[in-house]
């Protein structure tokens, strides 16, 4: 480890680092615009210049390998004035957009102009002028503004795995662009715009909506997809205007997908604001006395037996488990939070983790993905993995229809012939298994919704033995979760009790007239035609596909609006935060259960969400350790019997409108006529 002088201090790195980092390591600050720690260095900008004894000149820390006795100054003359150059030359075509500028507050080239600028230029040419690019609907380009750090171009190539930008012409003629004019077609493009250290690449959909200081932000995570990526909630009185992603190593590190980002605007359309009760035909406002008198009055006229409660994707737990305590009080075991009706075990926790963990991916040499395509189920597990088949050491297959990764992927086959091939012994792959040193799997949700699913997953389950997948200290069996709900619904068990109807019971025990009354909590992914002769509740927040057959409505609160647990596809318990309030007279879902139980008679034990939670905790002590994962025992699940040969189909067919938030969102449908564009060319 080279050992250094920084200032007059000695400091010890590792093998491999930079001057640059060897500062930061003593808490010296210096400036940069291209550098930044997650992507590969450029030494563009200049501005982080220092002084090194015996160097004729100033050397660019960021790309200057620390070695044995070097001497730095980074707070010298020569670096000083080495540094107000470089800012003079950036400002030279720079325009002075500053006071209507999205980037205004957060611009690092105004931070640092205030450090190292002058009040006056010395240039009396005429400034750099270039056309906008359009690059789709999510990035707002002011490309004038640009000073080239390349950070944009980096991060598609390197992270994103989608090299469509790139510099073009040379010198002052250099522009930023996407080569073939056309929409960015990443799945990860708006982290683009948190890393511009000006304000040449902004957000399409908050421009001009806020200032930085205007803003109450709140911590908070996505429920968009199964990862429970940390994001930042910035809020203005009762509107989320803005999702950034707040850093997290072990989950999203500092990335955030576009859906989770940008599908914020259908948070205040399609709202339901108010109770509803159909009636002739028609659902017609009410108050919640009334809605909750009539719901009271159906189910007390109704024995628990034909009783039914199905827990949508978004649910939290909190809530979930107050309407599983409520229909056990009502006398029902009909429950189901499996809308998709994939055959989950319960029983066995490490039977649908993602055991390996998100940041364990980092430490496999081998992956075998069954039927999930990550890059559309999981984007930032996509990243992740990636980034590990980047330092080299990461080799994939995948059985299912071949798909663009964004990194090489054998292709083994389509269906499950091939996994029945792997167990048996008699594939190639299985050799590529049994021989790694951390080898893992990921078995998605396009395998288990199937017919067979819990074949299949028996069929995983012994192909993770046979190659010796799980041992001390590692796992290597994993379930991709897309439902930010399903990981918690079934750590508390929101499932059928003894004797009582899943889902495709439920859907055909309401269509034959066996159940009666069915209780929708969020759930708007299930085929609700076969509801019909039910009497429906729906509690939620848009007014979807569930609301859209309900005989009662009532109005629930988003994620934006509650605390609420949430337990990601890893296992790890994590916490949403209320930045804003619920719209008109929307309540938290847990509230409203908790009001109805006391409707029918059936009073839940407890008045606020901190009794009830103690009383969660108690039942699952699980739940108790925020922000940490608990390692599964193993043990059997899964099913033996025939498999179904016909191939695996993914789930996701259109990623930007996965469920009703980004269904009521403009700009999802937006990126979805983009691609379908783009496609068309």
């Amino acid at each position: 480890m080279p050992t250094l002088t920084v200032n007059g201090t000695k400091v010890e790195v590792p093998a491999g680092a930079t001057v640059l980092q060897a500062c930061q390591q003593l808490g010296i600050e210096i400036p940069v615009f291209c550098y930044h720690r997650k992507l590969s260095i450029a030494g563009n900008c200049r501005m982080c210049l220092v002084e090194m004894e015996k160097s004729a000149k100033p050397i660019a820390s960021c790309a200057m390998p620390a070695a044995d006795g070097m001497v730095i100054h980074t707070e010298s003359e020569i670096a000083r004035k080495a540094r107000h150059g470089a800012m003079e030359f950036l400002l030279i075509n720079h325009p002075l957009d500053c006071p209507i500028c999205d980037q205004g507050g957060e611009c690092d080239l105004q931070d640092e102009a205030m450090a190292y600028g002058f009040d006056r230029g010395r240039f009396t040419e005429a400034k750099r002028a270039v056309v906008p690019k359009d690059f789709g609907p999510l990035i707002g380009t002011y490309m004038t503004r640009c000073i080239h750090c390349t950070r944009c171009i980096r991060f598609l190539n390197e992270v994103a795995g989608v090299p469509e930008l790139g510099a073009t012409y040379r010198t002052e003629d250099m522009q930023i662009d996407t080569y073939v004019q056309k929409s960015l077609s990443s799945e990860l493009s708006g982290n683009i715009i948190d890393l511009c250290p000006v304000g040449a690449l902004t957000s399409k959909p908050y421009a001009f909506a806020a200032r930085p200081w205007e803003l109450v932000k709140t911590e908070s995570i996505d429920v968009l997809d199964a990862v429970g990526s940390n994001i930042r909630i910035d809020s203005r009185g009762p509107q989320v205007l803005r999702i950034l992603p707040r850093l997290n190593e072990d989950v999203n590190e500092e990335w955030l997908g576009d859906k989770s980002r940008f599908a914020i605007d259908g948070l205040i359309r399609r709202r339901l604001d108010r109770p509803f009760i159909r009636e002739n035909g028609k659902l017609k406002e009410s108050t919640w006395r009334d809605a909750l008198a009539f719901v009271s009055a159906k189910l007390k006229s109704v024995p628990g037996s034909r009783v039914a409660a199905i827990a949508g994707d978004l649910a939290d737990i909190e809530a979930m488990f107050a309407l599983k305590e409520l229909m056990i009080a009502l006398g029902s075991p009909n429950l189901d939070c499996r809308q998709d009706a994939a055959a989950l075990d319960p029983a066995c926790r490490a039977s649908y983790l993602f055991n390996t963990t998100i940041a364990g991916i980092e430490q496999a040499d081998c992956c075998l993905l069954i039927g999930s395509d990550p890059r559309h189920e999981a984007p930032m597990i996509n990243a992740r993995l990636r980034k590990r088949w980047l330092q080299g050491r990461l080799t994939v297959a995948a059985i299912g229809p071949a798909v663009d990764l964004t990194y090489p992927v054998t292709n083994l086959g389509l269906g499950p012939e091939i996994l029945e091939s792997l167990v048996a012994g008699t594939h190639p792959w299985t050799q590529q298994l049994e021989t790694a040193k951390a080898p893992m799997l990921v078995v998605g949700q396009g395998a288990l919704r199937r017919r067979d699913g819990a074949r299949i997953l028996g069929r995983a389950r012994r192909l993770a033995e046979r190659c010796n997948l799980v041992r001390a200290g590692w796992n290597g069996f994993n379930v991709l979760h897309l439902a930010a709900a399903r990981v918690g619904s079934l750590d508390v068990g929101f499932v059928p009790g003894p004797g009582g109807r899943d889902l495709e019971g439920i859907l055909d025990g309401a269509n034959d007239g066996d159940i009666e009354v069915v209780y929708l909590l969020g759930a708007d992914e299930i085929d609700t035609k076969r509801l019909a002769p039910a009497f429906v509740i729906y509690q939620g927040h848009h007014g979807d596909r569930g609301a859209a057959c309900a005989h009662v409505v009532l109005p629930g609160a988003a994620y934006t609006e509650k605390d609420g647990i949430y337990v990601n596809t890893e296992g790890r318990v994590q916490v949403t935060r209320r930045a804003v309030c619920p719209p008109g007279d929307a309540r938290e879902d847990w509230k409203i259960v908790r009001a109805l139980s006391e409707q029918v008679g059936c009073k839940l034990p407890y008045d606020s969400l901190s009794a009830l939670r103690r009383r969660l905790q108690n039942v699952y002590p699980i739940l108790r350790s925020m922000d940490t994962i608990t390692p599964a025992a193993w043990g059997p699940f899964g099913s033996d019997g025939l498999l179904d040969p016909s191939p695996f189909r993914y789930p996701i067919m259109e990623f930007y409108r996965t469920d009703p938030i980004s269904r009521a969102s403009p700009t999802m449908l937006a990126c979805v006529q983009a691609r379908a564009a783009s496609r068309a060319r």
